[in-house]
């Protein structure tokens, strides 16, 4: 059983040297893994571009009043306590 849904055979001029670094880089263990990837990825950022410039649908104001009032915008985070360092602690 084929993996992907809707699979065809072709022939493909691509740049063996720039498949085998992605395919070594990332992990990939077959070339169809590894094409079909990269167009996958290549749609995804199409449509995170799509998002971006049309945005949620919402309103400024509904925006606002989606975010609890008592949540920390400053970007504390309070499950984490900072790590203490001394001068002592950098020479060890």
């Amino acid at each position: 059983m084929v993996p992907y849904p809707v699979c065809m055979k072709m022939t493909m001029h691509i740049d063996e040297t720039l498949l085998e670094e992605v395919m070594d880089k990332y992990g990939f263990e077959t070339k169809t893994d590894a094409v079909n990837f990269a167009l996958k990825e290549l749609d995804r950022r199409k449509k995170l571009r799509a998002f971006m410039r049309e945005g949620l649908g919402f309103t400024t104001e509904e925006l606002k009043a989606s975010v609890d009032p008592n949540y920390d915008l400053d970007g504390q985070r309070a499950a984490e306590t900072p790590a203490k360092y001394s001068a002592s602690s950098k020479s060890q």
